[in-house]
């Protein structure tokens, strides 16, 4: 595995490591480590670095909705336009566009259930090329970005089979 490689999963493990750290886990010299960060990030390839949350333990509400987008083209409108059309509004955390039974796959987060609500009726369903939103409330994440959310106190008991 090459050096950016490495560094590229370990930042993907745990972006908080330090340079040092990546350093010793690759066999690689910090200033590699630096260089190869700055060409990671500067390349693109790296995009940005957040914290992964888990809303059931912050006292504010907070709601998350995946939501399935059909669209229609023309001969003026790519899936590219309508991405960056709709890629623009703050409440869109994810757009993607997918294989299967619609076109995109756009996750939303917000305060409430009717912020959400109002945000895909009155912003993303009046866009022209969309014909049709199906939305999915997130009622539980069990696993984000990798990392469990198990808090380890659940039934751990193994079955016992005569």
């Amino acid at each position: 595995m090459s050096t950016r490689a490495a560094v590229l999963d370990l930042l993907r493990e745990n972006a908080r490591y330090s340079t040092d750290d990546i350093a010793r886990q690759t066999g690689a010299s910090e200033d590699e480590v630096e260089a190869v960060i700055d060409d990671l990030e500067s390349d693109g390839v790296v995009r940005g670095y957040r914290a992964v949350v888990d809303w059931s333990r912050v006292e504010e509400e907070h709601v998350h909705a995946a939501v399935e987008l059909n669209v229609t083209l023309d001969r003026e409108t790519s899936y590219q336009d309508i991405a960056e059309r709709i890629g623009r509004f703050p409440e869109v955390t994810a757009l993607r566009l997918v294989s299967g039974d619609y076109d995109f796959l756009m996750e939303v987060e917000g305060e409430s259930m009717r912020e959400v609500s109002q945000f895909i009726s009155e912003k993303v369903a009046p866009v022209p090329e969309v014909t049709q939103t199906v939305t999915h409330y997130v009622m539980e994440t069990y696993k984000e970005g990798g990392i469990d959310f198990e808090d380890g106190h659940g039934d751990d008991r193994l079955s016992i089979s005569p």
